[in-house]
């Protein structure tokens, strides 16, 4: 059985999706709809850069977004007989997953992603915070790190890795734990403190937007961020939720290894979430579709 999976925000690359596109009008004119949709040349940004461009998060959202369904539009055209089993995607791509589960329509998809990203930053400016990625830490000692600084546990990637959420001096705070007690730590280059109680106003008016939103019935599994398992009938309310919630992607991998589920294919630029899904079950086969090359190198 197999797993598609979506990127998330930070995979970005100035030149992503150009060289599918210019081989496949399908894949271009998914970028021609995003354009219209959203009122400004996302195509330009994506496939022309400058990575500045693709930087803040109401652009880099919808653009990686869009970038993942072209690598999928590209996969589809190549192999119209494979489906997936079940779906999930790493923060933003989880609303990628939704998407092709069918419970969004693209362009009602793209104008969340734009609106989310764009309130997501408003919160950073507003609300100055920061991420810390943690390595090889126990349960235990992130519990007294979490304690002494107020920072929260914003991703659960692997048994070896977490990320650390919070404001500016409390990621700080947990760097030095972090130092003091011999755990590796590296200070994420992230806009602020994204998946934490600070980006709550950013969540409210994410409600307000996607109430009239129409969502459908998936068509097959899609696995929530904050659960780990499949939605359920309140999909809305857990994508909420997932604004300031913990992100479980280790949980959402291994439960759809337990689901059946012996091989992944990412779809978006970078590799960021095969290699995760590497780290947390070295027995899954995991493959990425980003660009010509690596579609022409599946091994289904």
């Amino acid at each position: 059985m197999i797993g598609f999976v979506f990127s998330g925000q930070g995979a970005q690359f100035a030149g992503m999706g150009r060289d599918l596109a210019e081989a496949d009008p399908v894949v271009m004119a998914l970028y021609d709809r995003a354009n219209e949709t959203l009122g400004f040349d996302l195509k330009d940004a994506c496939f022309n850069g400058p990575d500045e461009a693709l930087k803040p998060s109401d652009v880099c959202q919808p653009a990686i977004f869009t970038t993942s369904m072209a690598c999928l539009a590209a996969f589809q055209n190549a192999h119209p007989g494979v489906k997936p089993a079940c779906v999930a995607g790493l923060s933003l791509g989880e609303w990628t997953a939704l998407c092709v589960a069918g419970v969004l329509v693209f362009e009602d998809a793209l104008k969340i992603l734009q609106m989310r990203g764009r309130w997501m930053q408003e919160a950073c400016e507003a609300n100055p915070g920061g991420m810390l990625s943690v390595m090889n830490a126990t349960p235990e000692q992130l519990q007294t790190i979490s304690d002494a600084t107020g920072v929260g546990i914003a991703n659960l990637n692997s048994a070896s890795q977490v990320v650390l959420s919070g404001s500016k001096e409390g990621i700080e705070k947990a760097k030095a734990l972090c130092a003091e007690q011999k755990i590796k730590s590296i200070p994420l280059q992230v806009a602020g403190a994204f998946h934490s109680p600070l980006m709550a106003p950013a969540g409210e008016k994410l409600a307000a937007f996607i109430a009239d939103i129409p969502f459908a019935e998936p068509a097959f599994p899609v696995y929530a961020n904050v659960t780990g398992q499949p939605h359920g009938a309140d999909i809305r309310g857990t994508m909420l939720r997932q604004v300031t919630g913990t992100v479980r992607w280790a949980d959402c991998v291994q439960n759809m290894i337990a689901s059946g589920v012996d091989s992944f294919i990412e779809f978006g630029p970078g590799k960021v979430v095969s290699g995760l899904i590497g780290r947390i079950n070295k027995d899954a086969k995991v493959q990425n579709v980003q660009d010509a090359a690596t579609l022409a190198a599946l091994q289904l």
